[in-house]
């Protein structure tokens, strides 16, 4: 049995370890602890858009631009302001992307994160429902904006709720890279439409996470693909078999590959969002039984953790404060 699942078991009991040790609790943070995303969350939240606009401006870039935008959707009540502001200029394509992507996150709010078999009847239309407003929006901004990345990357996610089929979906990945190639979160959104789950294979979903870390420069975030690639894999295992493959030699060694030239490389460069991988390598390498690999990683990140990987075991707080602690004794 691997260290994660002898930390745990195969599910989380929500029982927090942690306390009596006197440790201070870790608080999720949205905005990874960046200033700019913290203001611009503030002005969305605060209902000014004119704040949230003067942020937005700043962006370097297609890449950050669509990150920030990413941080207005997830904000609570968005859709509401976005909906005010385009009344006063419907033409406006950061409005429409703005409004396209807060949909997707709306939709995906109204079906949960439930199994399908537990998502009641409403539930699914109110889904739908944000899903066709949202590809409105943002197929709106492409037409507005060519140039824009934002609308194809956002897309993916509400191509894939839909079910689009594989070669519309590969499309839309596609029009992406031809605006941004390296565009890290567009090969994430590939990678999840690849996954058994959805419309490929455990050899695709690989395969993609493989050739794209290679075809990277090294010191690219695009190697926490290969991670996440293993993290799914293993998640769709029975429960007899899934510390048996992570643990496996060739999956450590890529796990190691993968952060040699990513984020272990001296030339990695963190963005705003670098906690991201950083907590997605940490359980990676605690699920494959390497705690000293796994402690280096999670002492960088301090307390910055993120919701996933850790949420599939429940409190993503609890488990990730406890992963910590088992792995510190190492």
């Amino acid at each position: 049995m691997g260290l994660f699942a002898r930390l745990l078991g195969r599910r989380d009991t929500g029982e927090d370890r942690s306390a009596g040790t006197g440790a201070r609790r870790p608080v999720i943070d949205p905005a990874h602890g960046d200033a700019d995303l913290t203001r611009l969350r503030a002005a969305v939240a605060a209902g000014s858009w004119d704040d949230a606009r003067g942020v937005l401006d700043t962006a370097a870039g297609q890449d950050d631009l669509t990150l920030m935008v990413e941080a207005v959707a997830d904000t609570t009540g968005a859709e509401t302001l976005l909906a005010e502001a385009l009344r006063a200029a419907p033409d406006d394509p950061l409005l429409q992307l703005a409004q396209g992507a807060r949909h997707v996150s709306w939709a995906w709010e109204a079906r949960t994160g439930a199994r399908a078999k537990h998502v009641s009847e409403e539930q699914w239309k109110l889904f739908h429902a944000r899903l066709e407003s949202a590809e409105e929006h943002l197929f709106r901004a492409a037409e507005l904006a060519p140039e824009l990345l934002g609308p194809w990357y956002f897309l993916q996610i509400s191509g894939r709720g839909a079910s689009l089929d594989r070669n519309s979906a590969r499309h839309r990945f596609e029009a992406a890279l031809r605006r941004s190639p390296g565009h890290v979160p567009s090969h994430r959104q590939r990678l999840q439409q690849l996954c058994e789950k959805w419309q490929g294979s455990h050899e695709e979903m690989h395969a993609f996470a493989r050739t794209s870390m290679l075809a990277a420069p090294e010191g690219s975030p695009m190697g926490q693909l290969v991670a996440r690639a293993h993290i799914e894999h293993w998640l769709s295992l029975p429960v007899e078999e899934d510390a048996a493959y992570i643990g496996q030699e060739h999956v450590r060694a890529q796990l190691h590959e993968a952060a040699d030239r990513s984020v272990r490389h001296p030339g990695y460069v963190r963005g705003r969002d670098w906690p991201v991988a950083h907590n997605e390598f940490a359980m990676a390498f605690a699920l494959s039984g390497q705690p000293a690999a796994a402690h280096l990683l999670l002492g960088e990140l301090g307390d910055r953790v993120t919701e996933l990987p850790w949420a599939y075991w429940g409190d993503p707080v609890e488990v990730y404060q406890r992963t910590r602690l088992q792995c510190a004794g190492h």
